[in-house]
């Protein structure tokens, strides 16, 4: 592969596209029993369109953060694709805003709300990439509301969404994540990480307290999260354990990756337990992926 198109692959983080996908699968499924009383899933253009949407805004959100961090990647991540001079930075700033707006081309054309709800998500990202991050409490929740407003993108396959306010779930999970990311590069975040771990306990029982009030399936839901918990709280434990920044980086990636089981616990909590296994397929394709291209 060419090494400059390389340099721009690696800018959209290929490994963690497949995690949009899925956000925006699950809330299409939390929007399912909508349509005619709980009628089997609408097939539709328009799904595809919302993950495609999605697709391009994520891919243009984490561009832009490496846009955005370009002085601060010089001293810590020379190698990465604009400070080592691989991607100008005038390139990789135009590559960025092209994938968002590609990004809310897309959804506008699936219709009128998931464009609203897709310049939200742009807003939201570019706050992230270029102030909020900065700051420690600021920065998870930006990042958290970013996931949210994508699990609510595809809950608008449907129109405006009634459980808009279960994007609470990914919220919450992308604040534990991100707390957890702070020690990626010096180490030394215990504290980060026992609050971590508390947040993704209150993750886990909050899907199964969702399940239990809408749909009952929580026996076809539990075998989801066991998974979830295998793989969210294994490296987490070891990072606490190791706390030296690879440990931490490999429950970081762990963290982002099990996005997918999250989606699929959620998603099949909400619809049939084949949809739920079509959404852990996107999981091997992550990893495999994740050899290939950094996540963070």
């Amino acid at each position: 592969m060419n090494a400059v198109l390389k340099g721009y692959l690696r800018l959209a983080r290929p490994a963690n596209l497949p995690t949009a996908a899925a956000d925006i699968l699950a809330g299409v499924a939390i929007a399912g029993p909508l349509a005619a009383g709980g009628a089997s899933l609408p097939i539709s253009s328009n799904i595809a369109l919302l993950v495609f949407a999605s697709v391009f805004l994520y891919a243009g959100g984490v561009v832009l953060n490496d846009v955005f961090d370009f002085g601060i990647d010089k001293e810590e991540r020379p190698e990465r694709p604009i400070p080592s001079g691989l991607v100008p930075l005038r390139s990789a700033a135009v590559y960025g805003a092209l994938l968002l707006a590609i990004g809310v081309f897309l959804a506008f054309y699936a219709q009128r709300f998931s464009g609203y709800v897709a310049l939200a998500l742009t807003v939201s990202i570019v706050l992230y990439d270029a102030f909020s991050k900065k700051y420690g409490f600021l920065g998870p929740l930006n990042m958290g509301i970013c996931r949210g407003l994508n699990l609510i993108l595809g809950m608008s396959v449907l129109g405006e969404p009634t459980y808009w306010w279960y994007a609470a779930v990914p919220v919450v999970y992308i604040f534990a994540i991100t707390m957890i990311s702070r020690g990626e590069v010096h180490g030394n975040n215990k504290n980060h990480i026992i609050w971590a771990g508390m947040l993704y306990i209150l993750v886990i029982l909050a899907v199964v307290a969702i399940v239990v009030s809408e749909t009952g399936n929580v026996f076809q839901v539990t075998p989801f999260l066991v998974l979830f918990a295998i793989l969210i709280f294994k490296p987490l434990i070891n990072a606490y354990r190791m706390n030296s920044p690879k440990t931490i980086k490999k429950a970081v990636i762990a963290g982002v990756l099990s996005l997918i089981v999250l989606d699929a616990s959620l998603a099949v909590g909400f619809s049939v337990w084949w949809y739920g296994l079509l959404l852990l397929a996107l999981l091997p394709l992550s990893i495999l992926l994740s050899k290939i291209f950094a996540v963070t």
